[in-house]
């Protein structure tokens, strides 16, 4: 990809010269992305980051500042979306693309709200739009190119940064030069962490959220004068196939969203055990052992008892007999006291995983499970062989978006405010100033209880 092209799609995409199908996109990665970010304020994980924030990422004097999500305390931008983005990715509920085996909307709103809070000069609801699907696509085809060019798997930090850069190069207006250097800039310091590091032992670290940082210092930088390395997920021969399409295909399209709060490889899993157990009418307690068939990637999530939200949301048999015991999956059973609770830690302990040869070689393209159920007397029932729902082939409908929104938003957020931000935001693409929205979605809740008061009325 010639830079200056990239620079062109940057600078002239408008929200008039969208597909609808990619407005439309747009709000619902909004949507869920709002209550990915509400449900993950009560995480330690959020706590721990909005506080660093603030203490080690303040602005200085004279120096722009953003209030972090859903918190009302300000940082300097690059804290900012931090503490954002890693809030979202502390609640793993939040959209994703398969073939980037990751995220690009956990740095992108984060940044695009730090950008928008710290500016003086306004915001249209369509610019707001334009802006974070301009940040989707670029991260995206980075995310594809740095999988096809790299040896490891490197966490979503690692590419969605250059998204971020897209966002700010196209707000700045930055010229074509130093566009390229803060693209080069992010490329290099993005952080290439090792994600099955992580997989094989959850902890706080993660997705590498910290591309959402990354990305807007590369910005800053590159508008100071600083220079950076070309970007090879961009330039180099090997991927130019990646971006000859962009502005056509319109990768946004390719997302999934996820129906629980956990790793996108466990689903394909829960969705086999959940067939199981409703198609069956089975009683948790005549299950002696289960067998989950699933491709390696997914073998590796193998925590049965986890002692934290991040190893219950890199694990698969925990979700998979939370599922089981209780007939469905619920945002709090990968949190609090379900992690002790001990009909669910019984059933995790007679799951299997079981590596399948035919599921691995439709990876990552494709995730696939089936699930038996061993019974007491002596039956065995078999799934079909599932993916998980929410994919751009099975995609959630606009109401299950909704829903979803609503079971993570209203007890932090509220109700009414839940609601009054899912007003807002779907009437964003119609509103001169995309302020309501920010502002609702940086303020703190002025509850604690999940009632229904207000926190931005």
């Amino acid at each position: 990809m010639n830079a200056a092209r990239l620079h062109a799609f940057v600078r002239d995409t408008s929200y008039e010269t969208l597909p609808p199908a990619v407005q439309r996109m747009a709000e619902r990665c909004l949507i869920d992305l709002a209550g990915a970010a509400a449900a993950g304020l009560a995480t330690p994980m959020s706590q721990i980051i909005r506080n660093h924030a603030v203490r080690g990422f303040g602005a200085g004097e004279g120096a722009p500042s953003s209030r972090l999500m859903f918190d009302s305390r300000s940082a300097s931008p690059m804290g900012a979306a931090l503490a954002g983005a890693i809030t979202i990715d502390s609640f793993d509920s939040h959209d994703g693309h398969v073939l980037t085996k990751g995220h690009a909307g956990v740095a992108i709103l984060p940044a695009l709200l730090a950008l928008a809070d710290a500016s003086t000069a306004g915001m249209s609801g369509a610019e707001f739009l334009t802006s974070l699907v301009i940040g989707y696509e670029v991260a995206i085809r980075a995310g594809i190119a740095q999988h096809a060019t790299c040896p490891d798997y490197h966490t979503s930090g690692a590419w969605n940064s250059l998204g971020v850069v897209a966002v700010a190069g196209r707000q700045w207006s930055l010229d074509v030069e130093r566009f390229r250097h803060a693209l080069g800039i992010a490329e290099y310091h993005g952080p290439r962490s090792q994600m099955m590091r992580c997989i094989d032992a959850p902890t706080m670290v993660k997705d590498g959220a910290w591309g959402a940082m990354s990305g807007l210092s590369a910005a800053y930088l590159a508008a100071d004068g600083f220079t950076g390395a070309p970007a090879l997920v961009i330039e180099s021969d090997a991927v130019q196939d990646l971006w000859a399409d962009l502005g056509q295909r319109w990768r946004m399209l390719e997302m999934y969203f996820k129906p629980y709060p956990i790793c996108r490889w466990a689903q394909p899993a829960v969705e086999a055990a959940l067939s199981l157990r409703r198609g069956h009418a089975v009683d948790p307690a005549a299950i002696v052992k289960v067998e989950i068939e699933t491709f390696h990637e997914g073998v590796r999530l193998d925590q049965h008892r986890p002692r934290s939200t991040e190893e219950a949301q890199y694990s698969l048999p925990f979700p998979v007999a939370a599922a089981i015991v209780r007939g469905k999956l619920l945002p709090t059973d990968v949190s609090g006291d379900a992690l002790s609770d001990p009909d669910i830690l019984a059933m995790s302990g007679r799951i299997q995983l079981l590596e399948a040869p035919d599921l691995n070689a439709r990876f990552p393209a494709e995730r696939y499970a089936r699930a038996r159920f061993h019974l007491v007397d002596g039956r065995v029932l078999s799934s079909e062989t599932l993916p998980a729902r929410g994919d751009a082939e099975r995609p959630l409908s606009d109401m299950e978006i909704i829903a979803k929104f609503h079971d993570l938003a209203d007890g932090p957020l509220g109700s009414r405010s839940a609601n009054a931000l899912l007003e807002a935001i779907m009437a964003l693409a119609t509103e001169k100033d995309a302020a309501t929205v920010v502002d609702r979605l940086l303020t703190a809740p002025k509850h604690g209880s999940g009632k229904d008061s207000s926190a931005a009325a």
